[in-house]
């Protein structure tokens, strides 16, 4: 969904650095290969997020939702040397897809998969994060936020792919609709915690940036 006209949005992205050679192939065999590619982070959303990590330049970094890896990659370009991600997702099947990017990748020794529920695998994960990014099944957005609050560090990131959820959050919402309906509790909760500063970014489908205080 373009939330600017589609030639001003062709112009940004053609004025933003492109992303390195092997994120291109890694579209590429996404497509070709794996269901729902349009999951992807995408070449700009990428260069987001690459950017936001090389100013954060985070040591413990933590993404809620794999797909086939992308964003982790992205993450990892401003991870300090002796940076670590953690990286979860509940599809196992695409476990070798994502571990084959990460190894040709320069960060593949610095990249760990978890696979399973989040919900289960965030409060075994004894570490103080310096950015986190939620990219997950969206009904469990306001638990995943509880749950890495208090595994923040002072100061810390936190960004919320999808939060405008190609303009649901501000149209009628039925009741079944449980997707549109947390994101819009979760929008909510973001914007009242005392514990962050928010700011809601229009990027593709939405991105908040939260900073832990």
């Amino acid at each position: 969904m373009h939330f600017i006209p589609e030639a001003l949005d062709t112009y940004v992205v053609n004025h933003t650095e492109k992303e390195p050679e092997l994120l291109e192939r890694l579209t590429r065999e996404t497509y070709q290969k794996i269901l729902q590619p349009r999951m992807l982070s995408g070449p700009y959303q990428g260069r987001v997020l690459s950017m936001l990590s090389k100013l954060i330049s985070p040591k413990h970094v933590l993404e809620i939702g794999t797909y086939t890896g992308y964003s982790a990659l992205c993450l990892a370009e401003g991870m300090k040397k002796e940076g670590v991600l953690h990286t979860i997702d509940i599809n196992e099947e695409l476990e070798d897809f994502q571990r084959k990017y990460f190894d040709l990748s320069p960060y593949g020794h610095q990249i760990y998969q978890h696979i399973g529920n989040a919900t289960e695998i965030i409060p075994s994960l004894n570490i103080k994060f310096d950015l986190v990014f939620i990219d997950a099944d969206k009904p469990n957005y306001p638990k995943y936020f509880e749950l890495i609050i208090d595994k923040m560090n002072p100061g810390g990131i936190i960004l919320s792919d999808n939060v405008l959820w190609s303009g649901k959050v501000i149209e009628e919402v039925a009741k079944d609709d449980l997707s549109t309906n947390a994101l819009l509790t979760y929008n909510k909760l973001l914007v009242e915690d005392k514990r962050i500063e928010t700011v809601l970014l229009p990027i593709r489908d939405g991105l908040t940036i939260s900073r832990v205080l």
